[in-house]
């Protein structure tokens, strides 16, 4: 029997909320980005109080990094599996797996590829690595070169292109949801919809949501795999050229065939997943050039930079802020005992400003030696499928709006999403003077 909503919340958010204010209220400074919306909007100077010769300080439940070197062992550890549930402790785990409340409802749980280990995680990649793979990302450059072109294009008729825009509306956004939409098969007429759902799902990656939260998070995500069955069945019907379609009519080479629930989850995580993460790295990084003018220029003199720049925005800035690991036996890390069960939270965007990895870590190089060292996407067997697709659509929005709208400038503050682990815009209002096309 599957646990009613309500009582989801309370086992996944609820109790971690009740301690994250217990802690704030004792001021832990290591749920601060948690808890604290002066430290999310600018969460850097905070990774630096906690930044000691320790590899580990004490987290909200188990141990927390902040070093590049550590938070890598940790990732590639055969010995570390994944945080499910949230991280939940094993007898809530266990409550929540009876229940059935994992099914394909959440990224972060089971049978998501984020939320299991071996051999299920290995399957399940396997039968979705193809459509992630260097060659399918270089054939999907010349498609997403065209999707830029149509958006700037529309932007650029709006008022004659002088009109302020709001650009993760009507381009940060577009550009990976249409991309992500055509890999799955799925209708490009539905990617408002599709948007408001995967913000839903990508909500829930935070820790201590309030119930009202949780609550209309899950309605999207339900409504979204109510529209994902619909969408099965017509591909079974009608198969098409993409990976949905291969998904749900064949198997792989060892006769493995995803379940009803495994193909949902799976596709929950790659649509999400398809976009949340590019458009926070096209907002980012349209801020940091907006913050760096020099560097613009440097890009606009040294065009063959941009794909450095993109690994530069995304260790500057980090789309995904952290992610957790816990320990599947008695281990040590660094010279430091961890026991099993054990929760140890890894600050990705403290690790990729890290100083003895990355010289004058706080400055911002689209030149840098080394930038694509980061722990942007993870590392070890979880590494991100998507980070060649989300690393060129990157570039190409990047490029191609700046080589339309030279003269691009913002002309307020953008706006942070109301999240600590995803770390982006949801609002960025610009002036733009186009130039002709040539």
């Amino acid at each position: 029997m599957q646990l009613p909503d309500t009582a989801r919340w309370m086992l996944t958010h609820g109790l971690i909320r009740l301690v994250l204010r217990r802690e704030a209220r004792k001021g832990n400074l290591n749920t601060g980005f948690l808890t604290d919306r002066a430290i999310q909007l600018d969460p850097y100077p905070h990774y630096e109080q906690l930044r000691t010769d320790a590899p580990f300080t004490t987290g909200l439940a188990g141990k927390l990094t902040v070093h590049h070197g550590v938070a890598t062992e940790v990732l590639r550890a055969e010995h570390f599996g994944t945080a499910s549930f949230g991280g939940a402790p094993r007898p809530i785990r266990r409550l929540l797996a009876a229940s059935g409340s994992g099914a394909a409802r959440s990224v972060v749980e089971p049978p998501s590829m984020l939320a299991v280990d071996p051999p299920d995680h290995s399957r399940y990649r396997k039968l979705v690595t193809r459509a992630f793979t260097a060659k399918a990302v270089k054939a999907l450059r010349v498609r997403t070169e065209e999707v830029a072109a149509e958006l700037l294009d529309d932007i650029a008729g709006s008022g004659g292109g002088r009109e302020p825009v709001d650009l993760v509306r009507r381009y940060a956004s577009q550009l990976p949801v249409i991309v992500i939409c055509e890999i799955l098969g799925a209708p490009t007429a539905m990617r408002e919809k599709f948007l408001e759902w995967g913000d839903g799902a990508a909500a829930t990656l935070d820790p201590g949501m309030s119930r009202q939260q949780f609550l209309a998070a899950q309605r999207g995500v339900d409504a979204l795999l109510a529209w994902m069955r619909g969408h099965f069945e017509a591909l079974r019907r009608n198969p098409g050229e993409d990976i949905l379609s291969e998904l749900v009519t064949t198997a792989d080479t060892d006769g493995e065939r995803l379940t009803e629930t495994e193909l949902l989850a799976t596709s929950l995580l790659v649509l999400a997943a398809g976009f949340e993460t590019t458009v926070n790295l096209i907002g980012n990084g349209i801020a940091l050039l907006q913050q760096h003018p020099e560097q613009r220029a440097l890009l606009a003199e040294q065009p063959a930079l941009w794909p450095n720049a993109v690994d530069e925005m995304l260790r500057f800035d980090s789309p995904v802020q952290r992610t957790a690991r816990r320990a599947l036996r008695d281990t040590e890390v660094a010279g430091v005992p961890v026991r099993q069960e054990e929760i140890v939270v890894l600050l990705l965007g403290a690790a990729n400003r890290d100083p003895k990895v990355f010289e004058r870590p706080d400055v911002f190089d689209v030149a840098r030696p080394g930038a694509g060292r980061h722990l942007a996407f993870s590392s070890g067997i979880h590494y991100c499928l998507g980070a060649s697709l989300a690393k060129m659509e990157g570039e190409v929005a990047l490029r191609a709006l700046y080589d339309r709208f030279p003269d691009l400038t913002l002309v307020d503050t953008p706006h942070r999403r109301p999240t600590s682990n995803l770390r982006g815009f949801d609002q960025m209002t610009a002036a733009l003077t186009p130039t002709p096309v040539g």
